[in-house]
């Protein structure tokens, strides 16, 4: 008889990602993740989301932005 399965399973831990207002380091697969033409910025929630959408000179335009 012959062991098919040789190798072990592995987990892996998360990617993480710092949030772009709080700095709180989130998974990036729970990350907030607005795209633009020349960045990704990460979020952990909507209100950090939020606060970095409605500050005065934010380059980006909230009809371009998806709506979380």
């Amino acid at each position: 008889l012959i062991n098919i399965m040789t190798k072990k399973d592995v987990p892996t831990t998360p990617d993480y990602v710092s949030c772009n207002i709080c700095l709180k380091e989130v998974p990036i697969s729970e990350a907030v993740i607005p795209e633009a033409s020349d960045y990704v910025a990460y979020y952990c929630g909507v209100d950090c989301y939020d606060v970095w959408r409605n500050q005065a000179g934010n380059p980006i335009q909230e009809s371009v932005m998806p709506d979380y």
